[in-house]
């Protein structure tokens, strides 16, 4: 049955996973936590779940049938997936859910992940799945999902896996018991910050000096760092975006693991949100280990960071790029825009006596910057005869966002 009452879903395919799912519902109810559990099974209907799987599937816009009826498992996986995802949606609106906590293997875990996503941040989301060992990052993408690896395989219980199975349980009671709830008093707007390594001290210097007006959230410019802060933006969460560290946009072009994909910068400029940025990072694209980067970059210039990461230089043609695919983007933007220019170095290796200090190269992104980007009264652009992690650098930063928010 799906009822309003608030509830930790428990979700699963239970055709498969009933002993194990059964046990997680049982150890939440005995610690005072009402549970619903919930069958996603595409196969085989059963009566053993609060919320059948075929309940579930009569969420899909196109019935249960669409869902339960074929013999294509991958469609029928896909299908459950966008039911199920439906189902959370209507009722988390309905205050029905406190927390979900989800067990499977790659099938389950595509099917439960979706519907993960739909809850909000700071809302108890867990996930066990056998795929924990892996890359987690299609399941995980850019939300709070907490991800347990199970050891063994979820085929029945085991001693080894009923105490996970019991951390699992005890952590989302923990979380949903413990709940913390937004401050009420905080009415300081939100900054969304990108910062590297190699931007740390000029990031924390302009947190330090706006965080008591402001709640500074910073991201790691790691990829999912920049598409976090872009869709915190994009839900109306961020005041305004201090884009220190736009190296995600010179990945994205060269190909480097810290790619956000082609609609870095794009939040601002569609809603017309202040945007007060600079260039760090971009002499720099990140690769995996040193045996990782593709052959055809064997020439260039690498610096190794740790074994699991490997820094290459950017180059002058690369950064040119870079230069005219920033001013483009914010010159796209309605709102208030602020560029400022490191002239001396984009990071803290790119300084006299580092790696990867190549005035030349910084050179060609700045020409590119001025050849393209358009000042208006609206779009400012700032010179300024410093180093990024110089602590001027970062008062520039820190007064430039104060004199937009003020203005705007």
């Amino acid at each position: 049955m799906i009822t309003g009452a608030p509830c930790v879903w428990v979700v699963g395919t239970f055709d498969t996973k009933a002993e194990e799912l059964r046990y997680l519902a049982t150890l939440i109810k005995q610690a005072g936590v009402p549970v619903i559990t919930v069958d996603i099974s595409t196969r085989g209907a059963s009566d053993q779940a609060d919320i059948s799987a075929t309940e579930v599937a009569s969420q899909h816009e196109a019935g249960a049938d669409h869902v339960l009826g074929g013999s294509d498992r991958g469609a029928a996986v896909i299908a459950m997936s966008e039911a199920l995802r439906g189902l959370v949606k209507a009722q988390l609106q309905a205050g029905a859910i406190t927390g979900i906590i989800g067990i499977g293997g790659s099938g389950g875990t595509s099917m439960i992940a979706p519907a993960l996503h739909v809850l909000p941040y700071g809302m108890p989301k867990l996930l066990v799945t056998t795929l924990a060992s892996g890359t987690v990052t299609p399941f995980v993408d850019i939300y709070d999902v907490m991800v347990l690896n199970p050891v063994t395989d979820l085929a029945g219980l085991n001693r080894l896996s009923r105490m996970i199975l019991a951390n699992a349980a005890h952590a989302i009671v923990g979380m949903v018991s413990h709940a913390t709830a937004q401050p009420q008093d905080d009415a300081r707007p939100a900054l969304g910050l990108s910062m590297f390594g190699v931007t740390t001290d000029c990031v924390q210097t302009v947190t330090r000096q706006l965080e008591e007006e402001y709640d500074c959230q910073v991201f790691h410019a790691n990829g999912m760092g920049g598409r976090t802060m872009e869709a915190l933006a994009q839900a109306g969460m961020l005041r305004a975006i201090v884009d220190v560290t736009t190296t995600e946009v010179g990945q994205n072009l060269v190909g480097g693991v810290c790619d956000a994909g082609p609609d870095r910068l794009a939040a601002a400029a569609k809603l017309g949100l202040p945007w007060i940025g600079s260039l760090g990072a971009l002499d720099m694209i990140n690769w995996g280990p040193r045996d990782t980067v593709p052959s055809k970059f064997d020439h260039r210039l690498f610096h190794v960071h740790n074994a699991q990461v490997t820094l290459m230089r950017s180059t002058a043609q690369e950064l040119a790029r870079a230069g005219e695919h920033i001013a483009k983007r914010l010159n796209q933007s309605s709102g208030i825009v602020r560029l400022l220019l490191p002239m001396n170095g984009l990071s803290a290796i790119d300084a006299p006596g580092q790696p990867f200090y190549d005035p030349d190269a910084d050179e060609a992104l700045f020409s590119a910057i001025e050849r393209h980007f358009v000042q208006t009264p609206q779009h400012h652009l700032e010179k300024l005869p410093l180093h990024i992690n110089e602590p001027d650098f970062a008062h520039a930063i820190a007064a430039a966002v104060r004199q937009v928010l003020a203005d705007g």
